[in-house]
């Protein structure tokens, strides 16, 4: 893959944006339990809520998180073939820290809300 203008200008902000996506967080955060295959994410990134990811968006993201390093390909020659998705030692790391605060945003979403709804009230009396 050729490398991007945008990529070499700010390769960390780059990386940030992978691992904060939309499907890339779910990603992380599901393969910290164990190995999926294609279909097993898939069905189980639906299972979390909301809408599920089609196959072009998770091969995507999947493709994506292989090349940062934080994701690994076991493609096994068999038939019918077999593909598994894990993490690696740096995906571990980052997924522990994606996790870390999806589950601060669990904790505190109560407070969330109520600022929410405190700035809707000011922002509607101004």
């Amino acid at each position: 893959m050729a490398v991007s203008s945008s990529e070499a200008l700010c390769p960390h902000r780059l990386v940030l944006e992978h691992v904060t996506s939309r499907w890339g967080v779910l990603v992380l955060i599901l393969l910290l339990d164990r190995p999926y295959r294609f279909s097993e994410l898939r069905r189980a990134i639906g299972a979390q809520g909301g809408r599920g990811v089609s196959e072009k968006m998770l091969t995507q993201t999947l493709q994506t998180l292989e090349r940062d390093g934080l994701v690994h390909r076991d493609a096994r020659p068999v038939i019918p073939p077999r593909v598994d998705y894990s993490l690696t030692d740096l995906g571990r790391e980052a997924a522990e820290q994606v996790r870390a605060l999806a589950d601060w945003t669990d904790r505190r979403m109560d407070d969330v809300e109520k600022a929410r709804r405190a700035y809707d009230e000011a922002r509607a009396a101004s």
